[in-house]
C-alpha cells in the first residue's frame, strides 16, 4: 500500500481516465488521509469531487468540492465542479452564483457563458411556476424533515450529515433561523446535544450560533432556554472541537447582549428586550467560577479566560465606563489568582494546558491596564497582597509554593504590580531560599520566579548578589533536565540584567558555545514538554548574542524547524524569545557607529574599545540570512503576525519587523518573501506598534513594492493598505533610502491603475512627492519625478496642475532642463501628459518661465530617443492646442527642429519620432501657417 499522497493522486488520475470511478475515489480519499500539504490537499478533493459527479453522488460532489474552495477561494475548477452539482441537487440559486464566479475569473469561457445563461432561465422558469414550488420547497418542511432524519438513530450517516450540514446553513439565513426558532427547534436543538454524538453536538451548536448571530432578542431567549450553567457544562468538555464551538455561541450571545452586530432589520424587537446587564453579570460570574473548578477542562479553562479576555476590559479607553472590569475585579482576581499559581507538577493542580497559565496572565494585565485611577490600582494591589499573604506559611512549604507562583505569574502580567508585589516582605528571601531546597519543585518553582523577576531592574541587583551562586549549583548538580535548562536561562538573564558578558561567557565553565548546543539539544528534544522547551527558546535569545552562537545556530536545521514549530504556539514568552533570537542572527539589532577620533583617543588613554567580531561582518549575516530563508523562516514569521494581540506584544511586533527588513535586503530574494506570505504579514506590522517597528515594517514594504508585480505581492484589496506605510516614509526624519525606496515602491503602485493613484492623492503623498522633485540629491529627485510622471494621469492631479497660484507646472518644465537624463524622460514624460490632457496647460506652459521654449528645443534634438520623442509629443500637444500658440511656435527655430525631423528617411528605429515631427508639421499645414513644400 503506497503512502506517498502524491503517487497515490497519479493513481487516481490514471483510474479516473479509465473511467474506474470507484477505484479514483479510494486512491484520492486515502492520499487525503496521508497528505499534510494544503496546495495538494485541494486538489485532492477537487479530483474526487469529479469522480462523485461521475458516479451521480451530487451531494458529496459538492461536499469535496467545497473543502477544496475553503483552500483555495479562487480554484476554477473546484467551482465548476460545486456548481455542476448543486445544479443537479436543485439548488440553482447557488449554483448560478458559483457559475458566476467562473464566469468573473474566466470571463472569456464560453462554457461558463453559457451555464450561466441555462441555469438563469432555469430559475426564472421556477420564480414563475409561484405557489406550487413555494409549498414544495417550505422551510418550514424542510427544518422538519432535518430533524425528524437527525433525530433517528437508524438514519443513514450520509443522510444525518447532509441534515446537519443543511440546519447550520439554514440557522444562518435569517429567514430559517425564524423558522427554525417558530417551530419548536430549540428544544430539538438540545435533543441533539443530549445524543452525546460529536457531530450532532457540532451540528447543534454551530446552529445555535447562526441563530443568535445579529439578534438580540433570539440570543436571549435562546440564552435563557439553554441556561448559562449547560453552555458552560458543555464548554467544559475535553473535546476541543466542541469546546471551541460553544465558546463561539457564548462569544455571539455576549455580542448581541453588548449590543454588537446588530444588523437593521432588527431594530424593531429591541423594544421587547429587558436589560442586558443582568444576564451579563450571569455569564462573566460563571466563566469566573469554571476559572477554579476541578471538573472543567484545561481546554475549557483556556475558553472561559479567552472569553473574559475579550469582553470584559473596554476595547475604547475614550469608553469611561470600565464596570465590567471593577465587577471581575472584586468578584474574580482571587480565582484569577488561583489559576497562576498552579503547579502543574503537584497532584492537587486544575487541568491545564499549556497556554492557560500565561492567558491568565494577560487577563490580569488587561484587567489591570484597563483601570483609570489610583484608588482603582490600589484595590487590585492589596487584594493581591492580601490573597499572597495568605499562602505564604513556612510551615507549610506546598502552600507557600503557591504563592511564589502566584508572584511569577503577576510578573508576567501587569509590570508595576509585579514590581510592588517583589518588594512584599520575605517574597525574595523566599524565592532565593527555595532555590536551595533539596525538593526539585522547590527548585523548579524558585528558578522560574527568579527568572521573572530578574526582569525588574529595580530587584535584578538583590537576585545577581543572592541568586547566581545558587543557579550556578542548580545548574551543575540537577539531573532534572526541566531545572537544568530553566537555571540556565535564569543564569543568562541574570547576566544580562548585571549589565556584564560574564552572565554569557563564564557561567557553567563553558563557553557560550556549549551552553548554545545544550540549549539546542532540549529545543530538538520532542519527549520534553513544550514548556520547558520553550526555556530553551529564551536561553538561545540570550545566547545568540555571540557571533559564534548564532553563525553555528543558523546550520542546525533540526533546531531551526523546532524554533518555528514552537513559534506557532500561543505563548507571549515564546514569540519573544523566538524574534530576539532571529533578530541576533541577522544582525538587525540597533548598532553605535564608532567615531575614529575616539576610537583612537581610547586607545591612547588603553581603554578597551570594542571591537567587531569577524562572524558578524557583512559577508556573515548574508549567508545567516540566506540560510534562514532556506529554512523557512518567513512562513514562521507569517503564522507569529497571526497571533492575538495579547500574544503578539508591540515588543515582539518591531522586532519581527526588523527580521522581516533584514530579509527583504537582497532584491532576489523578495520573490521568495512574498510567496511565503511575507508581503501580507508585514502591513499589520507598519501600522500597529512602536514607532520603531512601523518604520522598519514600511521599509520591507517599500522593497517589495519597488520591484515587485503589486497584484502578485498584494493582490486584491491589499495593495490599498500598503500605500499608507510608503507615504509615512516620505519624511524628512526618515533617511535617504527609506525616501528613496518608498518612492520607487509608490512610482510603482501609480503606473497600476487610477484607483491606486487616487489612494496616493488621498493620503496626501503629492506634496511630499514634490519636495523631493526639489532635493539636491540625483536619484531622490529622480524617483520623484517618475513617480509624478505616473501620478499626473490622474484628473485631480491634472486639475492641481490647472489650478492658479502653485509653481507645479514650472517645476516640472525646469526638470525637463535638468542635464540628468532620467530626470529628464520623466518630466518630459510627465508634461506630455498634462498637456495632452489639459489644453489650458498648452498656453500656461509658455508663461510659467522663459526658458520654456529653449528647453522645449532641447528636447526636440536630444541624443537620447526617449527624451526627444517625449519632446516632439509635447510640441504636438501645444501645436494642436491653439492656433495662436502653434503660429508662435512657428516663428521660432522649433520649425526648423520639426522640419529637419520629419523630412528625414523611415527608420524602424526611430520611425514614432520622425512620425510625430510629421504629425506637428501636418497641424500646422492644417492652420496655414505653412504650406507643403510642392507649394512652396
Amino acid at each position: 500500500q503506497m503512502e506517498d499522497p502524491i503517487q497515490l493522486k497519479e493513481e487516481g488520475n490514471k483510474y479516473f481516465q479509465a473511467s474506474d470511478y470507484e477505484k479514483a475515489v479510494q486512491s484520492y480519499t486515502q492520499a487525503i488521509k496521508l497528505n499534510k500539504d494544503k496546495a495538494l490537499q485541494a486538489v485532492l478533493y477537487r479530483n474526487r469531487a469529479a469522480c462523485f459527479l461521475r458516479k451521480e453522488e451530487y451531494a458529496k460532489a459538492a461536499s469535496d468540492a467545497s473543502r477544496a474552495i475553503d483552500i483555495n477561494a479562487s480554484d476554477i475548477k473546484a467551482l465548476y465542479r460545486r456548481s455542476q452539482a448543486l445544479e443537479k441537487l436543485g439548488k440553482l440559486d447557488q449554483a448560478f452564483k458559483d457559475a458566476q464566479k467562473c464566469a468573473t475569473i474566466e470571463p472569456r469561457n464560453k462554457n461558463f457563458q453559457e451555464t450561466l445563461r441555462r441555469l438563469g432561465a432555469n430559475i426564472q422558469e421556477k420564480v414563475n411556476a409561484g405557489g406550487a414550488l413555494r409549498i414544495q420547497f417550505s422551510t418550514d418542511m424542510r427544518v422538519q424533515k432535518m430533524f425528524e432524519i437527525l433525530l433517528d438513530e437508524n438514519s443513514e450517516k450520509e443522510k444525518r450529515e447532509k441534515a446537519a450540514n443543511n440546519l447550520i446553513v439554514l440557522g444562518r439565513e435569517e429567514a430559517g433561523a425564524e423558522r427554525i426558532f417558530q417551530n419548536n427547534g430549540v428544544s430539538l436543538l438540545l435533543q441533539l446535544i443530549e445524543t452525546k454524538n460529536a457531530e450532532l453536538i457540532l451540528a447543534a451548536v454551530r446552529t445555535l450560533s447562526g441563530m443568535c448571530t445579529g439578534h438580540k432578542a433570539r440570543a436571549t431567549a435562546i440564552l435563557h432556554y439553554l441556561g448559562i450553567d449547560n453552555i458552560c457544562m458543555w464548554m467544559s468538555v475535553d473535546n476541543e472541537e466542541i469546546s471551541l464551538a460553544v465558546c463561539n455561541l457564548l462569544q455571539t450571545i455576549t455580542d448581541c447582549l453588548l449590543g454588537q452586530g446588530t444588523e437593521e432589520h432588527h431594530g424593531k424587537e429591541e423594544a421587547v428586550v429587558l436589560d442586558t446587564k443582568k444576564d451579563l453579570r450571569m455569564i462573566t460570574m460563571r466563566l469566573l467560577d469554571m476559572l477554579v473548578s476541578k471538573k472543567v477542562s484545561g481546554q475549557g479553562r483556556d475558553r472561559a479566560l479567552n472569553l473574559l479576555n475579550k469582553n470584559i476590559p473596554r476595547k475604547d479607553l475614550k469608553d469611561h465606563d470600565n464596570s465590567r472590569t471593577v465587577f471581575v475585579i472584586d468578584n474574580g482576581l482571587k480565582k484569577i489568582l488561583k489559576v497562576v499559581g498552579q503547579i502543574p507538577e503537584m497532584p492537587d493542580c486544575l487541568p491545564l494546558t499549556e497556554n492557560t497559565q500565561l492567558t491568565a496572565s494577560v487577563l490580569l494585565n488587561k484587567l489591570y491596564d484597563d483601570l483609570r485611577c489610583d484608588p482603582e490600582r490600589d484595590n487590585y494591589r492589596v487584594i493581591c497582597e492580601e490573597y499572597i499573604k495568605s499562602k505564604i506559611d513556612p510551615q507549610n512549604m506546598d502552600k507557600t509554593l503557591h504563592a511564589i507562583q502566584m508572584v511569577s505569574g503577576v510578573l508576567q502580567g501587569p509590570f508595576d504590580l509585579g514590581n510592588k508585589l517583589l518588594g512584599m516582605k520575605g517574597v525574595m528571601e523566599m524565592m532565593v531560599a527555595l532555590c536551595g531546597s533539596e525538593r526539585e519543585i522547590d527548585q523548579l518553582v524558585a528558578v522560574e520566579a527568579l527568572i521573572h523577576a530578574s526582569t525588574k531592574l529595580s530587584r535584578a541587583t538583590f537576585i545577581i548578589s543572592n541568586g547566581v551562586t545558587l543557579l550556578k549549583e542548580i545548574y551543575k548538580k540537577t539531573k532534572n533536565e526541566k531545572i537544568k535548562i530553566r537555571a540556565l536561562v535564569g543564569l543568562c538573564k541574570l547576566g544580562s540584567a548585571g549589565g556584564t558578558d560574564y552572565g554569557l561567557r563564564q557561567f557553567a565553565e563553558g563557553s557560550t558555545e556549549k551552553l548554545a548546543r545544550q540549549c539546542r539539544k532540549w529545543l530538538c528534544n520532542t519527549s520534553i514538554d513544550a514548556r520547558t522547551r520553550k526555556w530553551a527558546v529564551e536561553g538561545l535569545a540570550y545566547l545568540t548574542l555571540d557571533a559564534d552562537v548564532k553563525d553555528d545556530f543558523v546550520e542546525d536545521e533540526p533546531a531551526l524547524q523546532a524554533m518555528f514549530e514552537l513559534a506557532k504556539t500561543s505563548d507571549k514568552t515564546i514569540l519573544y524569545s523566538v524574534a530576539s533570537a532571529l533578530v541576533n542572527c541577522t544582525n538587525s539589532y540597533d548598532t553605535k557607529e564608532l567615531v575614529p577620533e575616539l576610537v583612537q583617543l581610547a586607545k591612547f588613554s588603553k581603554q578597551h574599545v570594542p571591537e567587531e567580531h569577524p562572524k558578524d561582518k557583512k559577508d556573515f549575516v548574508v549567508k545567516r540570512v540566506k540560510r534562514l530563508l532556506k529554512a523557512g523562516v518567513v512562513s514562521a514569521l507569517a503564522c507569529m503576525v497571526k497571533a492575538d494581540s495579547a500574544i503578539l506584544t508591540d515588543q515582539s511586533k518591531e522586532l519581527i519587523a526588523r527580521v522581516f527588513l533584514a530579509l527583504c535586503e537582497d532584491p532576489k530574494d523578495r520573490g521568495t518573501i512574498v510567496a511565503q506570505g511575507g508581503g501580507k504579514a508585514l502591513i499589520p506590522l507598519a501600522v500597529e506598534g512602536t514607532e520603531v517597528g512601523k518604520i522598519k515594517a514600511s521599509h520591507a514594504l517599500a522593497k517589495i513594492a519597488a520591484i515587485s508585480n503589486p497584484d502578485m505581492a498584494f493582490p486584491g484589496e491589499r495593495v490599498y493598505e500598503v500605500v499608507r506605510p510608503l507615504v509615512s516614509l516620505l519624511n524628512t526624519e526618515r533617511d535617504g533610502l527609506q525616501n528613496y525606496e518608498a518612492l520607487l515602491g509608490l512610482t510603482n503602485f501609480s503606473g497600476r491603475s487610477d484607483k491606486l493613484r487616487m489612494k496616493i492623492v488621498k493620503e496626501k503623498a503629492l506634496p511630499d512627492i514634490e519636495n523631493y522633485m526639489f532635493e539636491n540629491h540625483d536619484q531622490l529627485r529622480q524617483a520623484a519625478t517618475e513617480c509624478m510622471c505616473n501620478l499626473v494621469v490622474n484628473k485631480e492631479v491634472q486639475e492641481r496642475f490647472v489650478a492658479d497660484g502653485n509653481d507645479r507646472l514650472k517645476l516640472v518644465v525646469l526638470l525637463c532642463g535638468e542635464d540628468d537624463e532620467k530626470v529628464q524622460v520623466a518630466a518630459a514624460g510627465a508634461l506630455a501628459m498634462l498637456t495632452a490632457a489639459q489644453k489650458k496647460l498648452c498656453s500656461k506652459m509658455t508663461e510659467v518661465t522663459t526658458q520654456w521654449l529653449e528647453i522645449l528645443q532641447r528636447l526636440c534634438l536630444h541624443d537620447n530617443m526617449e527624451v526627444q520623442h517625449r519632446g516632439l509629443v509635447i510640441a504636438f500637444n501645444l501645436i494642436s492646442a491653439d492656433k495662436d500658440l502653434a503660429k508662435k511656435l512657428v516663428e521660432t527655430e522649433l520649425l526648423e527642429i520639426l522640419t529637419y525631423v520629419g523630412k528625414q528617411e523611415d527608420d524602424p528605429k526611430k520611425q514614432h519620432i520622425i512620425n510625430v515631427a510629421r504629425d506637428c508639421l501636418t497641424r500646422c499645414m492644417d492652420y496655414g501657417l505653412i504650406k507643403p513644400l510642392s507649394q512652396a
